[in-house]
């Protein structure tokens, strides 16, 4: 079992400056330089709000269902600009950036779906949208926060603090500190949750996989998969989990509760990203140096398609309608939108230099578990 470590704090962190400012910064040219290999410009100070005009009071929820009750945006984490830029989906235009704290690489949805929350990881902070107006309403200082994932209930923020190899379990309103999961594999980094709630995430510098009981605060099994394992999902109803490999090029197929892999599924170069299709009959799986999608059948844990998208596709969300997938391409400072009917790149929006972990907000799901968008299924 791993050290456990609990920390109380006597009050809950103060909240940091906020940076709510957004502008219409020159995104193409951050973009150039990632491609160039030119280093990012420094993140520069916030300024007032300039091009997501105030909206009157949103109307009052019938449900837990955010769509409808905000306006449909695709918020895009820029790690290397230190930006999150604002795209209008109707539109396929930008109409604003966020100067964010450093390397900003998730943006997730709250459980509750009343705010958004950017992972600004060297900035050890965290910065929450209003998704009705588009403004960042506070930043916090939280440490490491690489990627975040919600309990199932909402009840705890699991702060994924990859450089630390911990887990910190906060309180989701307050930030407070309530408990830290140490010593884990070196590169702690994405997960999911099986059917009884417990985490299983991906060490992707140390080819583990590895099951936490959040609520008991240890680990209770390990699993060795080599290679660089990333993201993981569950397909709905079942327990089985797809992790993405990005040196070996392709997706482990994993029994959770006994903690072994059944199958692998060779896709393609730089395999990273996977998301569950509108339907739940499919997922899409980016391969980021070969600029591919794999399209794996759920029913036969076959690939059935490969799309040739370009770009370097990373991290991807779908249209309400499911007719869509938005991924951004980690190495080309872009977001490219692709019909999941056909693979064809209906539309390429520059962004800024390290487009990763966009989110497509809001979306039909009830309740978040985090990342950039991973619902509750089932």
């Amino acid at each position: 079992m791993r050290r456990l470590v609990l920390l109380s704090l006597a009050a809950a962190l103060a909240a940091s400056a906020c940076r709510s400012g957004v502008v219409d910064a020159p995104v193409a040219d951050a973009a150039a330089a990632e491609v160039a290999g030119t280093p990012s410009p420094s993140p520069a100070a916030p300024v007032a709000p300039a091009t997501i005009a105030p909206a009157p009071a949103p109307p009052e929820p019938t449900g837990p269902v955010a769509l409808g009750r905000y306006p449909e945006r695709v918020y895009v984490p820029n790690s290397k600009a230190h930006t999150v830029t604002i795209i209008d989906p109707a539109t396929r235009e930008v109409i604003g950036h966020h100067h964010v704290d450093l390397v900003p690489h998730h943006v997730t949805p709250a459980w509750d779906l009343q705010s958004l929350v950017i992972n600004n990881t060297s900035g050890n902070t965290v910065s929450v949208i209003d998704p009705y107006t588009g403004a960042i309403t506070r930043t916090v200082p939280v440490m490491d926060p690489y990627n975040l994932y919600w309990t199932p209930d909402g009840s705890t923020a699991i702060v994924v603090a990859e450089r630390l190899r911990r887990l910190d379990l906060r309180d989701p309103h307050s930030w407070e500190l309530q408990a830290s999961i140490e010593d884990l594999p070196q590169g702690i980094d994405h997960g999911n949750f099986t059917r009884d709630g417990l985490f299983v995430a991906s060490a992707e510098f140390s080819g583990m996989m590895v099951k936490v009981d959040v609520t008991a605060r240890e680990v209770v099994a390990e699993l060795h998969v080599g290679g660089k394992p990333v993201d993981v999902v569950r397909i709905p109803g079942q327990e089985t989990m797809l992790v993405a490999n990005e040196t070996k090029d392709g997706v482990h197929v994993l029994d959770p509760v006994t903690m072994t892999e059944e199958k692998f599924l060779p896709t393609g170069d730089g395999t990273h990203g996977i998301l569950l299709s509108r339907e739940k009959d499919r997922v899409f799986v980016s391969n980021r140096l070969g600029g591919t999608i794999s399209v794996i059948d759920l029913a036969t844990l076959e690939v059935t398609e490969t799309w040739h998208v370009g770009g370097s596709p990373d991290m991807g969300q779908l249209n309400p309608a499911g007719t869509e997938l938005w991924i951004s391409n980690r190495y080309h400072g872009s977001v490219s939108v692709i019909d999941t009917a056909t693979g064809e790149v209906l539309a390429t929006i520059p962004t800024g230099a390290g487009a990763h972990g966009l989110t497509y907000f809001p979306n039909v799901d009830a309740h978040s578990l985090g990342h950039n968008g991973v619902y509750i299924e089932e």
